[in-house]
């Protein structure tokens, strides 16, 4: 019975760790402060997959002007 108690205990307290890791004590709101965390990380992701194409089409450009002379 004591081992099937900790058993039980133990896995509990995983889980509440487990829920803890995913979820956070915050949830996600979106209020009058702007949009939610997740909504910005995308943002931010979409404004360094931006910076990262112009800067290779930057260098593109340079290496033609540099190969074909123009």
């Amino acid at each position: 019975m004591g081992r099937a108690l900790m058993v039980v205990l133990g896995l509990s307290v995983l889980g509440a760790i487990a829920w803890r890791v995913m979820y956070g004590t915050n949830p996600v709101t979106v209020g009058a402060e702007g949009a939610s965390q997740p909504k910005q990380q995308l943002d931010n992701v979409r404004g360094a997959a931006k910076r990262i194409e112009a800067n290779d089409q930057k260098a593109v450009d340079d290496i033609s002007k540099k190969a074909f002379g123009e």
